[in-house]
């Protein structure tokens, strides 16, 4: 048992040794570097020197300025990256390029170095303290004119095995993407296996159909449910059957019901222990304000 346990603990330490010692790729890469440059990219002032070529290997935006460019391993601080210059801030997976024309009052992308294709050329990228390494790339001695040195993929230094992918590359990209995709994989199979377009048309219906179907039955679902609740609600205060049996009468019944109601309220009378009749006066004029009966008659002779 013991045993055992001594075996699992020496596999995970060597697992974790493994995973540690193994190479990742740096936030910051020294991407594609030209050493002599004689029929190439020039610069805003139109003179063609070498160049180097960093890239922002992380998915947010990252400032240069600030941190060290140098070509000598004992002076890292060698070249100071001016702050401050809006330039110098890259976005994600993108490039800034570095003219080595020793004329670093050309502006901030100049640095004060030059390189020499007789040589090995060694550059390196420091942190902003000076000490700490970003990266650093070694060209060697020999590389053809008009030709660069660095990495076939962005920001991909290391093989799975950990070894350096560093080469003189076929295409010269300066401030570009060194491998570039020409064609989508997935649309030249699609292209191939559906010519006409069968397939795309056929997927695109059934998705909105189908969302269609679902919204259908999410709303019902809600419908139901609404009703549900408020069915209980008319039960729990005692007056669902009486809902109920108004729901059953037709507009004729309650029609008829109206009339019957109408027809009883006016055959009703109150009882009358008195008759008072009132005969109109037809004289035009007021018979309590006549002189003529006021006047004494005389007997006939």
């Amino acid at each position: 048992m013991n045993n055992l346990k001594q075996l699992l603990f020496l596999s995970a330490l060597i697992l974790l040794v493994s995973c540690a010692i193994k190479e990742e790729n740096p936030r910051w890469v020294i991407n594609e570097v030209m050493v002599d440059n004689q029929t190439g990219f020039m610069d805003n002032y139109g003179q063609r020197n070498g160049w180097i070529e960093i890239f922002n290997n992380t998915y947010k935006t990252q400032d240069l300025g600030g941190r060290y460019l140098t070509d000598d391993p004992n002076n890292p601080k060698k070249y100071p990256i001016p702050r401050g210059d809006v330039l110098t801030k890259i976005p994600p997976r993108q490039h800034a390029l570095f003219w080595a024309d020793n004329e670093p009052f050309n502006g901030t992308f100049h640095v004060n170095f030059k390189l020499d294709s007789s040589k090995d050329n060694y550059i390196a990228l420091y942190e902003n303290d000076g000490k700490t390494l970003l990266d650093e790339i070694v060209i060697p001695a020999g590389l053809p004119a008009d030709k660069t040195y660095g990495y076939p993929a962005d920001g991909v230094k290391y093989d799975q095995n950990g070894n350096t992918l560093a080469t003189q590359l076929e295409r010269i990209t300066p401030s570009s993407n060194n491998a570039i995709l020409e064609e989508n994989p997935k649309v030249v199979s699609l292209q191939k296996n559906d010519p006409i377009g069968v397939t795309i048309t056929i997927t695109s219906m059934l998705v909105v159909f189908l969302g269609l179907i679902l919204l259908y039955l999410i709303f019902k679902a809600i419908g139901n449910t609404a009703k549900n609740i408020s069915q209980r609600r008319i039960a729990s205060a005692g007056t669902l059957s009486a809902v109920r049996g108004e729901s059953q009468l037709t507009g004729e019944v309650l029609a008829a019901i109206s009339a019957a109601i109408h027809e009883l309220n006016q055959d009703v009378h109150d009882v009358e222990s008195t008759i008072l009749t009132i005969s109109e006066v037809r004289r035009k004029y007021s018979p309590w304000n006549s002189k003529f009966y006021a006047l004494r008659q005389e007997p006939r002779k």
